[in-house]
This record gives C-alpha cells, sequence and structure tokens, in this order.
C-alpha cells in the first residue's frame, strides 16, 4: 500500500514551503529518517526526512512548487505503484498496515484509554485480581491492548517481543515492538508483574484496543497457555517459551552470538525463580541475558543503524539516564532501528557499578592503543638548534613590526550567512572545472565581494602620507592573497583583480598562488596592492587579528565555513532556529583614515553580497 508524505511545520508563523531539491528519485528505496527532499522557507532550508521505509511510488509536488504545511509530497509504498493509500486496503496484508481507517480514532482511543486507567488501577492494588473482562483469563492477570499510536492509525503490527513468557516486567518498561503505517514503536506495559501470555505473535496483524499480552503477579500455569489459542498457534509458543525460553532464539541468530545464547540460556530458565525471591537483585542479570536473546535476530540491523538512530530515545529513558547519571552517547540501542530502551541504560549503569576495574579492561584492550606522539622529521631536525633568520623571514619580521608602528589598527569581525554560496558552489564546482579548469573554492567569492566593496567604499582602497598629510585615493583594485609557503609568508597581487568575474579571480589565485610556492614569482608582483585578503579558515581557524600590509588601509581574513544552527526572522518579522553555513569576517584597518563606522558599513557591504548570494553570472559557465 502507500502512505502519503506530507509538508510538515517548520515554525510557529511558517504555513507553506518550497519543494528546492528532491533527494530521492521515483522508484528508489527509501528509509525511515532518511531525507527525502529539501525544502524552503522564508529563512530556513531543510531536509525533510522520510516518516516512512519503502519506495518512493510517486512525487506530488515538483521542485520550486509552494506546498502548504500539511499538504502532499510523495507516496511511499511497497513498491506496487500504487498511487494512493484508498487502493490497497485488504491487497498488502503481509507487512504494512492500513491508514485510511481514519473514522474510528476517537472510539479507538477512548478504548485504549479505558483499558490504560483499569490497567494502572489494577497495578497500584492488586495486578492480577481485577483483569478486564474482554477475554477468559479467569482473573488471573492484566490483558495489555494495542495502544492508539496515532489519530488515523487503526492497527499494529507485533515486530518482536522484548518480553518473554515468564520474565518479570515494570510499569513503563517496553514489552513489545509495534510497527505501523506511520511510525515504528515500543509499547511499554502499563502494569508491573510478570508476562503470564503473549496473545499475539510476532508479525501478526492485532486491531487497536485488541489484547496483546496478559501481565499477572503470578508464574504461568499450563491453564494460561492453553486460554491463549485463539486460532494463531501462541499456546504452543507460549508452552515452549515457558519450559525453555532462551531455546527458540538461539536457533536462529549469527553465528558470532551462539556462545553467548548458549550461555544465557540458563539463567533466563530461572528467571521467574530469582523474581520471587529477589526481584530487585536479579533484575539487572536477567534483563541483560533476555534482552540479548530476543534481538538476536535483528541485532546485525540494529548494529548498522545505531549511530544515526542513537539520538531518539523516550523521555523516560533520559530521565532514567540522568538519575543513573549514564551518558547516552556510549550506550549502544537494541531497540527498533538501534533506539536506546530502559534496559540498555540500565545494564549500562549496572557494568559501570559492579565492575569499574573489569570494564575498564575490555575498553583498553578492545580497540584504542595508547596515544602516541609523531613528530615530524623536519621539527625533530630543529628541536634544540639555533639558526641564523632567512632573508625572508628577516623582511616578514621587520615588515610587521613596522606596520604595527606607522599605524593605528584594529580589528572589526561580522559573522556572514554563506549558505546560498554554499549551495551554489556545490552545485557548480564540476561543470565550472571543467570549463575552467581550475577548482572552484570559496576565496574568489570572498575576492569578488571585496573588490565591489572597495568601489563603494574609497576610504578602504585608498593610502595616507603622514609626513605630506594627503590621502590618495585608488581608481584601481590591486588585490593582494597572502600565501603560505615553505619559506613564509609571501603576498602576491592580482593586478586590476575589480575587472574580473569569479572566473577570472579563480585562475589569478591558483596562478600566483602555485608560481608563490614554486618561487617562480616575479618581485614587481609581490608589490603594488591596495588591499589584501588572508585566507585563515585554510587551517581551520575561525578568525583572527591579521596585521596590515603597509601602506594599504585594511587587510580581511576569511575564516572556516562552520554549519551550525543560528537564530533567523522570517519576514512576517518572527524569530526561528536554523542549520546555517556561517563565517567569520575580521577586517583589520588602520584608524588613521578609516573611523570604526567607515569599517563597519563596508564589512556590511561585503556581507550582504554574500549572503544575497547572486554569483551565478559571474562564473561564466
Amino acid at each position: 500500500m502507500s502512505n502519503s508524505v506530507q509538508m510538515p511545520a517548520l515554525g510557529e508563523s511558517v504555513t507553506e514551503g518550497t519543494v528546492t531539491r528532491w533527494l530521492k528519485s521515483v522508484g528508489e528505496e527509501i528509509e525511515v529518517d532518511e531525507p527525502l527532499l529539501e525544502v524552503s522557507t522564508d529563512k530556513v532550508d531543510t531536509e525533510i526526512p522520510s516518516p516512512y521505509a519503502g519506495v518512493l511510488e510517486k512525487i506530488l509536488a515538483d521542485e520550486d512548487d509552494v506546498v502548504e504545511v500539511g499538504g502532499d509530497l510523495a507516496y511511499i509504498g511497497d513498491g506496487s505503484g500504487s498511487d494512493s493509500a484508498a487502493s490497497s486496503e485488504e491487497d498488502d496484508s503481509d507487512d504494512e498496515d492500513s491508514s485510511e481507517a481514519a473514522e474510528a480514532p476517537e472510539p479507538a482511543e477512548a478504548e485504549e484509554t479505558e483499558a490504560a486507567e483499569e490497567s494502572s488501577a489494577d497495578s497500584a492494588d492488586e495486578p492480577a485480581a481485577e483483569a478486564p473482562a474482554s477475554s477468559g483469563s479467569e482473573g488471573e492477570g492484566t490483558e495489555i491492548t494495542m495502544p492508539a499510536l496515532g489519530e488515523s492509525v487503526t492497527e499494529g503490527t507485533v515486530t518482536r517481543w522484548l518480553k518473554e513468557v515468564g520474565e518479570e516486567v515494570e510499569v513503563d518498561e517496553p514489552l513489545l515492538e509495534v510497527s505501523t503505517d506511520k511510525v515504528d514503536t515500543e509499547v511499554p506495559s502499563p502494569v508491573a508483574g510478570i508476562v503470564q501470555a503473549h496473545l499475539a505473535e510476532e508479525d501478526e496483524t492485532v486491531e487497536v484496543g485488541e489484547p496483546l499480552a496478559r501481565v499477572g503477579s503470578g508464574a504461568p500455569s499450563s491453564s494460561d497457555s492453553g486460554s491463549t489459542d485463539s486460532g494463531s498457534g501462541e499456546a504452543e509458543s507460549s508452552s515452549d517459551a515457558e519450559e525453555e525460553p532462551a531455546e527458540e532464539p538461539a536457533e536462529e541468530p549469527a553465528e558470532e552470538e551462539a556462545p553467548a545464547e548458549d550461555e544465557k540460556s540458563e539463567p533466563a530458565e530461572e528467571a521467574p525463580k530469582q523474581e520471587t525471591s529477589a526481584p530487585a537483585a536479579s533484575k539487572p542479570d536477567e534483563k541483560k541475558p533476555a534482552e540479548k536473546s530476543e534481538g538476536s535476530a535483528s541485532a546485525p540491523a540494529a548494529a548498522d543503524t545505531v549511530g544515526e538512530n542513537a539520538a531518539y530515545v523516550t523521555p523516560l529513558v533520559r530521565r532514567l539516564a540522568r538519575d543513573e547519571g549514564v551518558d547516552l552517547s556510549s550506550v549502544t540501542g537494541t531497540g527498533v532501528g538501534g533506539r536506546i530502551r530502559k534496559q540498555d541504560v540500565v545494564a549500562a549503569a549496572a557494568n559501570r557499578s559492579s565492575a569499574p576495574a573489569g570494564s575498564a579492561a575490555p575498553a583498553a584492550g578492545g580497540a584504542k592503543e595508547p596515544f602516541k606522539l609523531e613528530i615530524p622529521e623536519e621539527a625533530a631536525k630543529l628541536r634544540g638548534t639555533t639558526e641564523k633568520a632567512s632573508r625572508i623571514r628577516q623582511t616578514i619580521a621587520k615588515r610587521m613590526s613596522e606596520s604595527l608602528e606607522v599605524s593605528a589598527q584594529l580589528t572589526q569581525v561580522v559573522e556572514v550567512d554563506m549558505t546560498r554560496v554554499v549551495k551554489l558552489r556545490k552545485a557548480n564546482k564540476e561543470a565550472f572545472q571543467s570549463k575552467h579548469g581550475s577548482k572552484l573554492t570559496y576565496l574568489p567569492f570572498f575576492g569578488k565581494a571585496v573588490v565591489e566593496a572597495l568601489k563603494q567604499h574609497p576610504k578602504v582602497n585608498a593610502q595616507y602620507d603622514l609626513e605630506s598629510q594627503q590621502i590618495s585615493y585608488f581608481d584601481h583594485e590591486h588585490l593582494a592573497i597572502a600565501v603560505d609557503t615553505p619559506r613564509g609568508l609571501l603576498v602576491p597581487v592580482i593586478k586590476d583583480a575589480g575587472d574580473l568575474s569569479i572566473a577570472g579571480l579563480s585562475k589569478s589565485i591558483d596562478d600566483v598562488a602555485d608560481r608563490t610556492r614554486n618561487n617562480k614569482i616575479m618581485p614587481d608582483e609581490l608589490s603594488g596592492g591596495t588591499f589584501t585578503i588572508t585566507n585563515i579558515g585554510s587551517v581551520g581557524a575561525l578568525f583572527d587579528t591579521p596585521i596590515i600590509n603597509q601602506p594599504q588601509m585594511g587587510i580581511l581574513g576569511t575564516g572556516t565555513i562552520v554549519r551550525r544552527p543560528i537564530v533567523v526572522k522570517t519576514e512576517d518579522g518572527e524569530e526561528s532556529i536554523a542549520i546555517r553555513d556561517m563565517v567569520y569576517l575580521p577586517l583589520t584597518y588602520n584608524h588613521q583614515l578609516v573611523d570604526g563606522a567607515d569599517a563597519g558599513r563596508f564589512l556590511q557591504t561585503i556581507k550582504a553580497r554574500l549572503e544575497e548570494g547572486n554569483f551565478e553570472a559571474d562564473l561564466e559557465l
């Protein structure tokens, strides 16, 4: 059957979104929470994950289409080609559940609420004394029913039992895993006690409000097993599980888990007795083997996805982890898709507190070796030696000191949203290199914005002579680029950079940088600049306070671009949080000529140009 993917709510004041790019094509498979498409709103560009696993059968909104919140975007199904969830109500009964019976959610939810209230009341007094009368349980346990899992969800499929017959379960402890056409989730037990019977097998579809299991205060009896027949063959599986609860799961797991299963069968067999005599003491020991045994068949899949889904935990588990002092990032989940369950946190807390010395040994001998410092040969040769500074180093040292002595330098920093530039570069870098023969880096974008701003702010593109008290405003933009070489920092100049496009700047930057590093740059190409850019982001720096290359009036540092959440404003003035590509641009300027307001206006011009991201024509593709 097919499920409709709808435009989610992307903020309190956001009512619609524009489809910018489909990340999956029709016919491709997709997993739950895997990015399906990119959507743009007033200020937020984000990826929309798929709420379902299956095959993308139909795209209902083309790229650049505007879709209201709640509007249909696509159909995801089992690959049969159905475009509507209504066309396959009865056909696909093996794995997927119908989502069409939306007329029944309220009665179903009412039944679930009543059942949950009765169960909670029973567990507070005598859990086995007043069971609901929906099945012939002879008053020996409380029936656990399929809860309402959504407004339009009327049934669910049992994917895995997390507690076997005879095992103890606590209130809110996960009892089983259920899959619907909307969500895969764990169903917690509303009562505490011992699982007396499974009333639904794995892979069986159960209506909302129908019984799933019976939980009571005593061990299961043979009559309990016999009363659960109901045409599903559950009596045999319940009886087998009571006699040898660990043997059935041990037949199917991967080869590497076979030895562990053999060791687990014995404690699992005695679990009911241990619970009766000392439930608190036996809990950590019994849960650990039981959950491994039950989850062995799906362990490989969980291991593959645990990294992606580890952050998805219920509030109950988060609270337990906080109380126990357990770091969730260090816990491997055994639930659906690698989700972290209550048992995982309990086991992690028990392992940490019970045997600190023993637990440290596997960690030390498992994977990581002690850190070994590696010193490069060049650095090793210099340690403990003295040498005469090279001619270039002497020149650099002299000019840097003189620069600080002859000018009043201070630095102003702005933060720039580079998201549009990042997307533009990503979309065109292959075509750019194919046509122009040079890699499309971010430096030409910064260079283009700078030379345009220099034309609008003449004070920054000028020279001030202290002796004559005269100011010279240049009618050209000779852009100097700081280049790191084995011999030291050199600053070649791109003449008339203001006349170049991004394509021209990219070629020129590659040319002068390559010739500078290979000692082929000419002396006259290292002078005459009117403004300098230093790419401090090439070594991962966020920002710096660069020193002016005299007699220029300023130098701009370009930090590393970092993807992080920021607060953005929508067109209607509301605020929301978005993930953006951000960069810091520090400008050091000579306060003898350039005032702080001048520097600020210059930076704001650069910021606006970069955030607008309108550089398509300058790529010359």
